[in-house]
């Protein structure tokens, strides 16, 4: 079993920036990647930054050389620095981790509960 648990999340104004974090818990074997997904109402859910085992990262062209994404090994957390917020960035903000809680056991996604974050004036 894994758990995903986002916050960080809330209201702040154009231009300004959140920082989210993600701490996951129970038993993983192997983690492929985490990242973070947003989904607007009545938008699908899309991709924002993900990091790989390796270290790489992958932005959405939408967010790139505004939002970092970031990783502590030791806390089991993923970090999402959002800066230069805009009012188009207001959506519900996911955490995933795709990886393994037994060798044997087949790639599977989890997934946090959200964390809403706004950007009005």
């Amino acid at each position: 079993q894994v758990q995903l648990v986002e916050s960080g999340g809330g209201l702040v104004q154009p231009g300004g920036s959140l920082r989210l974090s993600c701490v996951a818990s129970g038993s993983i074997s192997s983690i492929n990647g985490m990242g973070w997904y947003r989904q607007a109402p009545g938008k699908q859910r899309e991709l924002v930054a993900v990091i790989t085992s390796g270290g790489s990262t992958n932005y959405a062209d939408s967010v790139k050389g505004r939002f970092t994404i970031s990783r502590d090994n030791a806390k089991n957390t993923v970090y999402l620095q959002m800066n230069s917020l805009k009012p188009e960035d207001t959506a519900v903000y996911y955490c995933n981790l795709y990886g393994r809680t037994r060798s044997y056991f087949p790639l599977t996604e989890y997934w946090g509960q959200g964390t809403q974050v706004t950007v009005s004036s």
